[in-house]
């Protein structure tokens, strides 16, 4: 099951590069924000693909939780809020608030005490390896879910807005298409809970390939009707992209 894990990081380090090129050209905060998403979700993945094919470490299961588990949604989160919002002061808060998430975060996982006998098996529950620490174990949910939440009802949203414009059909559907994704990864953290190898390693690499489609039909360019002005670039007009590996 190790090739699983492995294909969605290479996915998802493909669609980061993917994004990071888009913005060499011009800036696109929330695609910044989506690829450092991105990035974190490929480190999650390879830190499973590790752990999967020789063994857990302390270090292998840290790096899982801290970058799949708790910190790759907010900042796709992030992504959409700069769509969505375009009042600097708020734009400006999140960001603060979110580097400050993460630093907290990063310590918490970083210093937190792991047993090691939980690691033995091939897929790990939280539940037993963050028993001596509860705090990590429940930091998952307290990032994760309020901004999954928020994540797929801009996603939801954005969609509605353009199901009824023929031209951007493209990034109707490609919006869709990624909240399925991100939905299909979010769903798969059931496995992990009951720790299902199969069923988790396959979510992941089935739900990023997805959204990864969904962000290339996004991004087709959109037929200008006559005398109008071309939409603005981008993979949709108010926002949409991935989520969550619990």
């Amino acid at each position: 099951m190790w090739v699983f894990p492995l294909a969605a990081a290479l996915v998802a380090a493909v669609f980061a590069g993917l994004l990071v090129k888009r913005n060499i050209p011009k800036r696109r905060p929330h695609e910044t924000a989506w690829a450092i998403a991105l990035l974190l979700f490929a480190g999650g993945s390879f830190a499973m693909f590790l752990g999967v094919l020789s063994g857990w470490t302390s270090a292998d299961y840290r790096a899982y939780w801290l970058l799949g588990a708790v910190l790759n949604v907010p900042f796709l989160a992030l992504g959409e809020l700069y769509l969505l919002v375009r009042t600097a002061w708020v734009r400006s808060a999140a960001l603060l608030l979110l580097i400050f998430g993460t630093s907290f975060a990063f310590n918490r996982v970083r210093t937190a005490l792991v047993a090691v006998s939980a690691l033995s098996v091939r897929l790990p529950l939280g539940r037993d390896v963050w028993a001596n620490d509860k705090f990590v174990l429940h930091l998952a949910q307290i990032y994760a879910y309020p901004t999954y939440t928020f994540l797929i009802a801009g996603t939801l949203w954005s969609a509605w807005k353009m199901r009824s414009q023929p031209n951007l059909r493209d990034r109707f559907v490609g919006t869709l298409q990624i909240a399925i994704g991100a939905t299909v990864v979010a769903a798969g953290s059931a496995f992990a809970a009951t720790g299902f190898l199969p069923g988790f390693s396959i979510t992941l690499a089935v739900g990023i390939y997805v959204m990864f489609r969904g962000f290339l039909r996004a991004s087709r360019p959109v037929p200008v009707r006559t005398g109008e002005p071309a939409p603005a670039a981008g993979p949709n007009p108010s926002g949409a992209t991935p989520t969550p590996e619990t």
